[in-house]
């Protein structure tokens, strides 16, 4: 399992600490220094079925300044897997990529019922 994080984000801090006191073992991988590449990105929502788009991180600076809340209503899939390529800080987080399980954010009941509940 893979936990892509950006360690100075409060949320991935509480995801983590979730993990840790629940016993889940995980790899750790900082999103911004070891960005998803085109290909994990592509793979991971195929496997899992989540929309492109919501693993955009939508109240990121980056995403602000690139404007994409208007340009991705008229982009393709690939068109988004390759900005969502070019920079961690444009993916949401934290992530949670295990086989076909993948999760966006930290939302603790569904942590629960997918992680805990396999």
């Amino acid at each position: 399992m893979i936990f892509l994080e950006y360690p100075k984000c409060s949320t991935c801090k509480k995801a983590k600490k979730w993990l840790d006191e629940n016993g889940i073992k995980y790899d750790e991988r900082h999103i911004k220094d070891n960005n998803p590449t085109f290909d994990e990105l592509f793979e991971w929502t195929e496997n899992s079925g989540i929309p492109v788009r919501k693993l955009f991180n939508t109240s990121g600076v980056l995403y602000r300044e690139m404007q994409l809340k208007d340009k991705l209503p008229t982009m393709t899939d690939e068109e988004m897997l390759k900005i969502l390529s070019t920079d961690g800080m444009l993916v949401k987080r934290p992530l949670i990529i295990d086989k076909k399980i993948i999760l966006v954010g930290f939302k603790e009941n569904e942590w629960e019922n997918k992680l805990l509940n396999k």
